[in-house]
């Protein structure tokens, strides 16, 4: 007797008909030469996230085969000391020979960012790279902008003034944030629109490439019953929610600059809803997809006063707390919790609360979106638990439904179950990328979908900016004042109370995921 088919057997048998990009009409670069320069390549981003990220489709075979990826940056370095910050964040241990062939492909260049003779260095090294392939070649190139938001306007003109390929196709990666309000967002985007087209731009969210989020279009609307489920009809409120076990060490003073609603709620958070709530598209072409993002961000008003609870976290259990930091000042009022109601102003979320919740050096390290339905008409039933869709989106991405269900035996009892997916059991030989991997070979393919628009990133500004400005002290009325909570805790201890104010029933028993089975009395 034959064995089952494997996970990605069976995967690729029963495969739905979603359409390719190149049925789509892309433009990818995958098969042509390409040149991929990362800007700010000395820098922690590129160590921890955009090499490894290029390492892992380099062994995966998703760069093109005549692909040469160069580092910019202001440190002088040679490119033995290059190579070995290029690999300090991958496993050489594990993957030696495709490691030793990586850096074949890499090499540096330092200089500037703000003086055209670094990028002019910089141009006539990716020239010597590319006068080496044949002639009738396109010399396509891909910049990837992994520094500080104050250098991007600098670095954005640097690079189109001397580095601008005219015999191949541009392209440019930007990373958040897009600003600090909808003023310093407009700026920004007005000066990179100076110099990149909207058609070369990609502004990067990495929360859009991660897998739980971009399954989020399927789960939708590939399935009738979530999707006619999905609206105020239905659903009580839904939670998305972002906590961290750890605090600011390290990166206060950067920090406390942005606080953390605009390091993940304007962005991370507010990107997952709009991919939760948005209605469907007419096809997943890139424009289709964002054209319906903006639709339902535009349903949104600006976040109330009256709708935010504010945390700021303090020494607990020998941690240190957040003004501790050196780098922060001992009167900031910066946010390192947040909690905050949105509201849908369309026929299909009308009423229904958006809650929100970030926050760092709490109990735990988990980011999830949570819908929970309204309670079972009463009459047979009497204190029955809600059902609840929970996605979990790291760590180890989980889908599951609470049901409630007979417990076996004698007595009519009910109890919540789950319907569970979780992708470490079901998924055993499928190897899930990282999202910064999904999304650098999305802009190698030319697939915008997974990226942020202008008109989506001005939208998404105005819902926060009047909150923000409050916040910072440039509204009416006196600056807030976060409430103290503990290193460690589950976040301020009126965290459970807004919740509740927006129709977020907790299970009276605490509900936690089983770990071994229900005891019926048989």
């Amino acid at each position: 007797m034959s064995s089952p088919p494997r996970d990605s057997e069976r995967l690729r048998r029963k495969r739905g008909s979603i359409p390719s990009m190149e049925a789509l009409g892309d433009d990818s670069l995958k098969d042509q030469s390409l040149s991929i320069v990362v800007v700010g390549a000395s820098g922690d981003l590129a160590s921890k996230k955009t090499f490894p990220a290029l390492f892992g489709l380099f062994r995966r075979d998703l760069l093109p085969k005549d692909v040469a990826i160069i580092g910019y940056a202001r440190t002088d370095m040679d490119d033995e000391k290059f190579h070995k910050k290029a690999l300090a964040h991958i496993d050489t241990k594990k993957y030696p020979e495709e490691s030793k062939k990586f850096t074949k492909i890499l090499s540096y260049i330092h200089g500037p960012y703000d003086k055209d003779e670094g990028y002019q260095k910089l141009e006539a090294h990716i020239d010597e790279i590319e006068n080496k392939r044949p002639d009738n070649e396109p010399r396509n190139r891909l910049f990837y902008l992994a520094v500080p938001p104050t250098v991007f306007a600098d670095a954005a003109a640097g690079l189109k003034r001397n580095c601008y390929s005219r015999k191949g196709r541009n392209r440019i990666i930007i990373e958040k944030p897009f600003g600090k309000d909808l003023e310093t967002c407009r700026e920004l985007l007005s000066s990179l629109k100076g110099e990149w087209s909207e058609d070369e731009t990609y502004r990067i969210d990495h929360y859009l490439g991660k897998e739980m989020v971009k399954n989020l279009l399927v789960l939708r609307f590939g399935n009738i019953v979530l999707d006619a489920t999905l609206n105020k009809n239905n659903v009580s409120n839904v939670q998305i929610t972002f906590k961290e076990s750890f605090g600011t060490e390290g990166r206060g003073g950067y920090f406390d600059e942005f606080g953390i609603i605009r390091d993940v709620c304007q962005n991370h958070l507010l990107q997952t809803l709009s991919v939760l709530a948005m209605e469907r598209p007419v096809s997943f072409a890139a424009e289709d997809i964002r054209d319906e993002k903006v639709k339902v961000l535009r349903c949104i008003p600006p976040i109330k006063a009256e709708d935010c609870l504010l945390g700021q976290y303090v020494a607990a259990d020998g941690k240190p707390g957040y003004k501790d930091d050196d780098t922060v000042p001992d009167d900031s009022n910066t946010p390192t919790y947040a909690g905050l109601a949105l509201f849908i102003n369309n026929p299909r979320w009308e009423g229904v609360p958006f809650i929100m919740k970030a926050g760092k050096a709490l109990n735990e390290s988990k980011v999830e979106i949570r819908v929970q339905f309204k309670d079972v008409t009463s009459g047979i039933f009497t204190d029955i638990a809600r059902n609840e869709l929970v996605m979990r989106i790291q760590p180890d991405e989980v889908i599951y439904m609470k049901l409630n269900s007979k417990l076996p035996g004698f007595e009519t009892k009910a109890i919540p179950v789950e319907l569970n997916l979780t992708y470490k059991d079901r998924f055993t030989d499928v190897d899930i990328p990282t999202a910064y991997e999904a999304l650098i070979h999305d802009a190698i393919k030319g697939d915008r979908s997974n990226f942020v628009r202008d008109d989506e990133l001005d939208v998404a500004w105005k819902i926060f900016t009047p909150l923000l400005h409050w916040i910072d002290g440039k509204g009416p009325g006196p600056k807030p004042q976060p409430e103290a909570y503990p290193y460690g805790a589950r976040g301020p201890k009126d965290s459970a109370a807004f919740s509740a104010k927006y129709g977020y029933k907790r299970p009276d028993d605490d509900y936690t995921w089983p770990t071994t089975s229900v005891q019926a009395n048989l």
